[in-house]
């Protein structure tokens, strides 16, 4: 694996460093947050690490426009921040997973294998559609009909999923998991806020509603009522 670490604290960086060369990966280290959004939009790293708190750009603000501008480097966010609020801010700044401080080296391997493993878009199918809603996940673009649909990564990502499952009703628990990729307080409101939010945008002034809540139960995105 090719990894670029954006970390400033040395001794942490020294760590994780020593324990990919000696399994023969390669990492590269910036202790500077826009130093190393450069060299993360260069597209040639199999993975990012990413500590929360850093000079010149903060590690949450270096994921948000790298997303932005299109670049899909999984990338793994450190912290000492273990609170859940935290926790979805790094995911829906477009973290791809989270590892809070101190961790074992192991872990932190097997969180950046698992993300390496998972295929490019590329090799997935790269345009989701249903009815007029056209999502390419390629060129990260929305559009229902002819209009843009600007998203927030949280959004795409919740979107992204209830398009994969068209016609399918999921569960919070499977949402919570499968977009959030950990468990919250089952009296939190995050999805409810999240699907309003996406609702909004996807359905509002449209012929047809497209996102459905199927009370007690969960969400299905489907093109008839």
């Amino acid at each position: 694996m090719r990894i670029l670490l954006i970390e400033d604290d040395c001794e942490a960086a020294s760590y994780i460093l020593n324990g990919l060369a000696k399994l023969g990966h390669f990492g590269e280290h910036v202790a500077d947050g826009r130093e190393g959004l450069i060299l993360a939009t260069t597209g040639k790293y199999d993975a990012l690490v990413i500590d929360r708190m850093l000079p010149g750009l903060e590690g949450l603000a270096v994921l948000k426009t790298l997303r932005g501008a299109g670049v899909q480097t999984p990338a793994l966010l450190l912290t000492a921040r273990a609170s859940v609020p935290d926790r979805v801010a790094g995911l829906d700044a477009g973290g791809d997973d989270y590892l809070t401080k101190p961790f074992e080296f192991s872990e932190l391997l097997a969180r950046l294998a698992a993300l390496t493993r998972r295929p490019p878009l590329a090799a997935r199918d790269s345009i989701l559609t249903v009815a007029d809603l056209e999502m390419d996940l390629v060129e990260r673009r929305v559009t229902r009909g002819s209009k843009k649909i600007d998203l927030l990564p949280r959004e795409f990502k919740l979107l992204r999923y209830l398009m994969q499952n068209a016609e399918r009703v999921v569960t919070r628990t499977m949402v919570l998991e499968q977009v959030w990729e950990f468990h919250f307080d089952p009296r939190s409101k995050i999805i409810e806020t999240h699907v309003s939010r996406l609702r909004a945008k996807i359905d509002k002034g449209a012929e047809r509603q497209l996102i459905h809540t199927i009370r007690g139960y969960g969400y299905v995105i489907r093109a008839h009522s």
